[in-house]
């Protein structure tokens, strides 16, 4: 079973996910603009775009340990899985910055003065210098240790981003929980065998 489905996705272009992710980002902002996304269509815009970035973030930390429990191989995927998540990450800074803040000014007071905003923007930052070298020719010149070391970034990356969505939300939200265990626990899956085996010595 896991030959077929592998065989399967070996026939699914990796682009595939750029082609969903754009059409997806244009129909929640078509949503947006209709109205159809609620009485608040910015703040629900903006939530929107967020949401579909951290299940992409998610998706592309789960590909390694899928691959070891069942032999389920997305690794193709992961650097698409990759890039559609900055780029929703990106729409959701601009929704912010543009549509609701409005002001550069404004932008600035939000990230110094409130907790939430500050570490969501720590998290934004450190995905840029991924997605910009998210591409086989950064891979040469950095060196494939190098690029490999640069993009553990992701993992404090998604950490700050599941904080900022719980800190984000009003009240007590079991989702944000849900989605800040998942990526704590994934994460945790890349350190505690090297924790482990660095304290056997």
């Amino acid at each position: 079973m896991t030959d077929l489905i592998n065989s399967t996705l070996r026939r699914i272009p990796a682009s595939t996910i750029y082609i969903v992710g754009a059409a997806w980002a244009g129909w929640l902002f078509w949503q947006g603009v209709t109205g159809a996304i609620g009485v608040d269509p910015i703040e629900a815009l903006e939530h929107a775009y967020g949401e579909v970035a951290l299940k992409l973030i998610v998706a592309g930390l789960f590909v390694s340990p899928l691959r070891a429990w069942s032999g389920i191989n997305l690794s193709k995927f992961r650097r698409a899985i990759g890039v559609t998540a900055f780029f929703f990450v990106l729409a959701h800074f601009l929704v912010w910055a543009v549509l609701d803040v409005r002001s550069l000014s404004a932008v600035w007071a939000d990230i110094v003065k409130r907790p939430y905003v500050t570490i969501g923007m720590a998290s934004f930052l450190m995905l840029i210098p991924l997605a910009v070298t998210s591409n086989n020719l950064s891979m040469r010149k950095m060196g494939t240790a190098s690029w490999r070391k640069l993009h553990t970034l992701i993992h404090p990356a998604a950490v700050l981003g599941a904080l900022h969505y719980v800190w984000l939300v009003k009240g007590f939200q079991i989702e944000p929980l849900i989605y800040t265990v998942i990526i704590c626990g994934l994460v945790a899956l890349r350190y505690v065998p090297k924790l482990t085996k660095a304290a056997q010595g």
